[in-house]
């Protein structure tokens, strides 16, 4: 028979192979998979143990606009397979098990007596709050204490036995380690029980990206927009703002935000505020309901030109020192070079902002300084930043004889602010707030006046002006000064 040889060749191995096949044994049936390795197994066993330990202090918040008329308006019309809108026939309350939120987050319990940790952003001023916890039970919750620099608030439940999570480190992250993130995605955790996701840490010292708006162009409005974040590439969807993330050992190390879905857009990148010494100090302050004050030092710092980057030079440039600023009384002056902050180096004008920012008032920083080609430390006492936004402040400093008083580089309010003349003055301190028909007000005091002296005793703090004031039962002698004005003595006598 002809044929292509190179076609017969192929059939006779073909033949050959299956010939050989044909006298093997029958093949025994397959193994079961090798078991994993014990490292493998042992991560394995602790990720659910942290998530099953964790999970018990981490809460999913539902906000409900405030009904009307005894109506929820918390609830959405969608339109048809016809294009016509289909309206719920019944719009289950928050406290209904089938009740689904259109606005939600998550938070995590920091005491067992009703307090959630959050995030402020997920707040709505039209809102009520509903908290639910891990045993499914639900709560009507309400704001305790906000403070929108830090951009945490805490919210309070009528409960008692809650579990605390543990707080970590989170200044001591490294890139690489293994993290947890729980939370309420989408709401899917409506019912108390966390979703959890988790990652590594992929990045530290993040920027968030700027949000400007009509009050703030800039939009950098949190300390968090100066390069704070720690970022991880475990998955944080809308609604994770508020939740914990937690380290290996269980130990909460940051708290999650979903800010790049609120940029309006979802990354692989996820972003959560360290658990570190300014994060501690603000959930103190809150749990006492008390404001949050972060330090101001009143200089205007700018990043080094490309020249002077080209040329070597680190740190940035003092621009600009505030007139009446702690930083033009303690010796800052403009073009310096500012090169470190408490021993650690600055690099950029966020740098700078950041570090300052994150003390307490009257904190003493250290600046390392360059001036006319000589190194120099310049110690200065920090005044207090003028925080804008709505901070929720439930034990409020107590007025004296219907007046309130504030550093001058903190007033905000526009109208205090002009009255004051629009400048600082660090030897006197300024009034706020001023009730109608009050002593201090019968007596002339009004909002963006200046008070230096306490009879003959200077004040330049509100704490000096309070221990001045403290247990006077008589008539006070207040020498006050409106700006542009000379000063001039009032007598503010005891409420009748």
């Amino acid at each position: 028979m002809s044929g292509n040889p190179r076609i017969v060749s192929v059939l006779g191995c073909v033949l050959i192979l299956a010939g050989s096949a044909a006298a093997q044994p029958p093949a025994s049936p397959p193994a079961s998979p090798p078991a994993s390795p014990p490292a493998i197994a042992a991560l394995e066993a602790a990720v659910v143990d942290v998530v099953a330990e964790a999970s018990r202090s981490v809460v999913a918040i539902s906000l409900v606009r405030k009904r009307v008329a005894g109506q929820s308006l918390n609830f959405e019309i969608r339109p048809g397979p016809l294009g016509m809108p289909i309206v719920p026939q019944r719009m289950p309350a928050p406290e209904d098990p089938d009740f689904i939120p259109i606005e939600y987050a998550t938070g995590v319990v920091v005491d067992r007596l009703g307090l959630i940790l959050t995030a402020y952003h997920v707040l709505e001023a039209d809102s009520e709050y509903f908290v639910t916890t891990c045993e499914h039970k639900r709560y009507p919750a309400w704001i305790k204490a906000a403070d929108p620099r830090s951009d945490l608030a805490l919210l309070a439940i009528d409960a008692n036995n809650l579990v605390p999570i543990p707080l970590g480190d989170g200044a001591a992250l490294r890139r690489g380690q293994f993290v947890i993130a729980l939370g309420n995605p989408y709401a899917i955790a409506r019912d108390g029980q966390a979703s959890a996701s988790w990652g590594i840490v992929g990045n530290l010292n993040r920027k968030a990206a700027p949000l400007p708006d009509e009050e703030d162009t800039v939009g950098k409005t949190t300390l968090h927009h100066f390069g704070t974040l720690i970022q991880t590439d475990a998955k944080l969807n809308l609604g994770t703002s508020g939740g914990a993330l937690v380290d290996l050992e269980g130990k909460m190390v940051g708290l999650t935000t979903s800010l790049a879905a609120v940029a309006g857009y979802e990354t692989a990148a996820g972003y959560a505020y360290p658990v570190d010494g300014t994060f501690r100090r603000v959930v103190d302050t809150l749990k006492r309901g008390r404001e949050v004050e972060y330090g101001f030092l009143g200089v205007q710092p700018v990043n080094l030109s490309p020249a002077e980057i080209l040329a070597g030079k680190t740190g940035i440039r003092v621009r600009h020192v505030e007139p009446g600023s702690r930083a033009e009384r303690f010796g800052v002056l403009p073009d310096d070079l500012v090169t470190a902050v408490d021993g650690k180096p600055i690099h950029d004008a966020d740098g700078l902002v950041r570090e300052v920012g994150k003390l307490p008032v009257e904190a003493k920083v250290r600046l390392r300084i360059v001036r006319e080609g000589k190194e120099q430390e310049i110690e200065v006492a920090l005044s207090k930043f003028p925080v804008r936004g709505k901070k929720v402040v439930t034990s409020p400093r107590p007025a004296w004889r219907g007046m309130q008083v504030e550093y001058t580089t903190a007033a905000v309010d526009p109208e205090v602010r002009r009255a004051a003349g629009m400048r600082f003055f660090d030897d006197r301190v300024v009034v706020t707030e001023v009730e109608a028909d009050s002593p201090a007000w019968k007596a002339g005091v009004r909002p963006g006046s200046f008070i230096t002296h306490v009879d003959r005793q200077p004040v330049r703090t509100p704490r000096e002006f309070a221990s001045a004031v403290a247990n006077r039962d008589g008539d006070v002698r207040l020498r006050v000064a409106v700006s542009g004005q000379k000063e001039q003595a009032l007598i503010v006598v005891p409420k009748s």
